[in-house]
């Protein structure tokens, strides 16, 4: 099947929508004519042999095991896959019949398919729903008349060609909803780019007869990146055996792509419904490519119970081996999750997946997100990560990331991560008419040149140095030093003092009368004094108490002193009981130190000639390592790419306002003649 026929079936199936048109929303048309389409589909499928299946339903036991009826009867249907229908009508045949019985009809063919496709229907789609809402509004059989007269027999159009005209359905019905489409859709070209950036090198992998290759998405949505994923696979060799396996949690997502799996010819069953995070529906499964865009800043706090008891019963042996992010971004989850998936043998495994700013600097030394980016870059398995231009999803205009990783790198990629910023309008055009969020896309010619500056690893001595950097995985690393600078006080008697003192909890144990001669003491002969020495200050509270013949302690005097602190650089520096050097929480300071330097040649550097008195707080040590300061990792694309614009002289600005004033005034000439 040519483009232009998909094009001419796929817009009869969109001009049925027009039929929709008043009584539902545009938002709406998807989850009507989706699974009308697999419907028609199906209906054709079964058709040759349908007398057969009637006829061994007929002489089945009614006591038959489930299992066992589901065999024979998928036997008769010859469809390939465990599909067949035993009601007694097909899509010709409800023609014949009376219109006000089409709904009632209608769900005994539905109910009459096996298990797997009554899910689809019933569970996910909701279809009698959809069907009681359509008859409601008069619409049943209109809908269902136009679509008994599409031609997609198996005979015309193949698996693949079905695949090709389902995935246009798609793409037409999400982007005609554009308020949800972002959620269950990502946008083709960058399925595509996230896709040839997986299988870029790969063309001997992929080579030979009798390959078989496993591809899974842990979110896969409707199944568009499995789809593209295996097109572009069997492009480079139409003879390979690939594998589709995917987990979703949207029903509706779920029943779209498992359908898509069905009209493909696809062991559907591999498609499976549920949460990837709590409820693996693919454990012991590993995988030769894995692709994804997971949801982004979703939280996981419904289920966080789960994954920390996962956590902490399999450890580093589990599927979150680099420890947990916040509870406010479960992005890291579904990567970790794929990488528990790679394979370990000569082939082994490599992902591609979709994800915002937030994994690449959300988190300083020690917090889950850092932990998590050390671990990927000291089991060296970050190959690449490219920054996507702004405004190219449905549903968002924030800037992505597409991480590509492996643990099968070659060997001039080992230790190193290349960057790459594909976000300038070098990669980018401006789209003539937006769908949401979506005002650009990415062209064919930019993503070829995306695929082949990563693919052929070129950087800054390739003369790309201002979009392609490659870095050592420790240029990533730093350590958090902690840097103490020594409490400086003085004492003052003033009104605030009095009032710090009276709020103490250890003061208001004291008798009240005691309280009340002890603020009058301060009031009259405390007031407006400062001392530079803390003893000073306490022997001058003594005599001050003793003229008043108040009543005091050591413990007394020390809580009046304690009051009367003052931060001051010019203070005296303060000594606990035994001689050492107190440190102020509030000067205290850190610096990220980089991995490869040595930290006492930073700070002899960077902190001592500014602030001489300060110390290195050496008990501020990591965990893992036992080494003075938190390790901790970030990638920064800002950073690294960031070139400076001068602002334009003062003399060209104010000319240009000088010409726009002018234009201005002629203007309201005009306006005034």
């Amino acid at each position: 099947m040519s483009r232009e026929t998909i094009n001419t079936h796929a817009s009869f199936i969109e001009a049925i929508a027009n039929l929709l048109r008043g009584d539902f929303k545009q938002s709406e048309y998807g989850k009507i004519i989706l699974p009308f389409t697999i419907l028609r589909r199906l209906d054709l499928l079964l058709e040759s042999t349908k007398q057969d299946v009637l006829d061994a339903a007929a002489d089945l036991p009614d006591e038959m095991d489930d299992q066992m009826r589901m065999t024979i009867l998928t036997d008769a249907a010859q469809a390939g896959g465990q599909i067949y229908n035993q009601s007694q009508f097909t899509f010709a045949s409800l023609r014949q019949q009376d219109a006000a019985q089409l709904r009632t009809n209608l769900v005994d063919y539905l109910t009459g398919f096996s298990p797997n496709v009554r899910d689809i229907f019933i569970e996910k789609f909701k279809f009698t729903e959809i069907l009681k809402d359509l008859d409601d509004k008069g619409s049943l059989w209109l809908v269902f008349d136009r679509f008994a007269q599409l031609s997609i027999h198996p005979d015309e159009v193949s698996n693949l060609e079905m695949g090709y005209l389902f995935e246009e359905l798609i793409r037409r019905f999400s982007e005609m909803s554009n308020e949800t489409a972002g959620e269950h859709f990502t946008p083709r070209e960058v399925v595509r780019l996230l896709v040839d950036l997986l299988l870029a090198n790969d063309d001997d992998a992929l080579s030979g007869k009798q390959i078989i290759r496993r591809v899974y998405d842990p979110a896969c949505g409707t199944g568009g990146m499995l789809s593209v994923a295996e097109e572009a696979m069997k492009e480079l060799n139409p003879g390979l055996n690939v594998d589709l396996f995917g987990q979703e949690l949207n029903g509706e997502s779920y029943a779209i792509c498992k359908s898509d799996m069905l009209v493909k010819g696809h062991d559907a069953s591999r498609i499976a419904y549920g949460n990837t995070l709590t409820q693996d529906a693919h454990p012991n499964e590993t995988f030769h490519y894995m692709l994804s865009n997971p949801p982004y800043g979703v939280d996981w706090k419904k289920y966080a119970d789960v994954i920390r008891q996962e956590r902490e019963e399999q450890g580093d042996e589990g599927r979150f081996a680099g420890g947990l992010p916040r509870i406010s971004d479960g992005q890291f989850l579904f990567l970790q999750h794929m990488i528990s998936k790679m394979r370990h043998d000569e082939n082994g495994s490599r992902i591609g997946i979709v994800m915002n700013g937030s994994p690449l600097f959300t988190g300083g030394a020690g917090s889950g997100e850092s932990e998590i980016r050390r671990w990927l870059m000291e089991d060296d398995l970050v190959e690449a990560i490219i920054a996507l231009p702004t405004d190219i999803f449905y549903n968002t205009g924030i800037q992505t990331y597409i991480w590509i990783l492996t643990n099968r790198k070659v060997a001039a990629r080992r230790g190193k991560v290349q960057l790459i910023d594909a976000s300038s309008a070098r990669f980018w055009q401006s789209m003539r008419k937006s769908l949401g969020s979506k005002r650009r896309q990415i062209s064919d010619d930019a993503r070829a040149e995306i695929v082949r500056i990563y693919g052929e690893y070129l950087n800054g001595d390739a003369g790309y140095g201002d979009v392609s950097k490659i870095f050592k995985t420790t240029d990533f690393g730093y350590r958090e030093i902690r840097v103490e600078r020594p409490k400086r006080v003085i004492f003052r008697g003033s009104s605030d003092q009095r009032k710090a003192l009276e709020a103490s909890k250890v003061f208001q144990k004291y008798d009240l009368e005691q309280q009340n001669r002890i603020t009058d003491t301060l009031y009259d002969k405390c007031n407006d004094v400062e001392f530079s020495s803390r003893e000073q200050f306490a022997q001058h509270i003594r005599l001050c108490l003793e003229a008043d013949g108040r009543d005091f302690d050591a413990k007394l005097v020390a809580l009046i002193v304690s009051s009367a602190e003052v931060p001051s650089e010019e203070g005296e520096v303060q000594r606990d009981a035994r001689g050492r050097i107190v440190a102020d929480p509030k000067l205290r300071d850190h610096e990220l130190v980089p991995l490869d330097e040595d930290w006492e040649a930073y700070v002899e550097r960077e902190v001592m000639p500014f602030v001489p008195d300060a110390w290195v707080d050496v008990s501020h040590i990591d965990p893992r390592d036992g080494e003075v300061g938190r390790v901790g990792y970030e990638i920064n694309f800002n950073r690294y790419f960031y070139q400076y614009v001068p602002p334009r002289p003062l003399a060209e600005i104010d000319a240009e306002l000088k010409t726009l004033e002018a234009e201005i005034a002629g203007l309201l000439k005009e306006v005034v003649a």
